[in-house]
């Protein structure tokens, strides 16, 4: 993708699982936000859409909305609910 901006996407619990990686390299366009992200996962990896819901996305190390704006370099997490006691 010419003029692509290159993210790390890393992938914990049942993401990783469909996934099949716990670490991606994703190009994506100029301007992208999380939700344009977040499409592009759920367009690439279906089953990841069925945890739409609960699925938390943080860039650098902070949880972010989908109206992010990512850059080069950003890492971006893909996080699924977390249950603890």
């Amino acid at each position: 993708m010419t003029g692509a901006i290159n993210l790390r996407v890393l992938c914990f619990a049942a993401a990783r699982d469909i996934v099949g990686e716990p670490e991606l390299a994703w190009a994506i366009a100029p301007g992208a936000t999380v939700a344009t992200l977040r499409a592009a996962l759920f367009a690439r990896y279906p089953s990841l859409a069925g945890h739409e819901g609960s699925l938390r996305f943080a860039v650098n190390g902070e949880y972010a909305k989908d109206d992010r704006l990512l850059g080069e370099g950003d890492e971006v997490a893909v996080i699924p609910p977390v249950a603890g006691g």
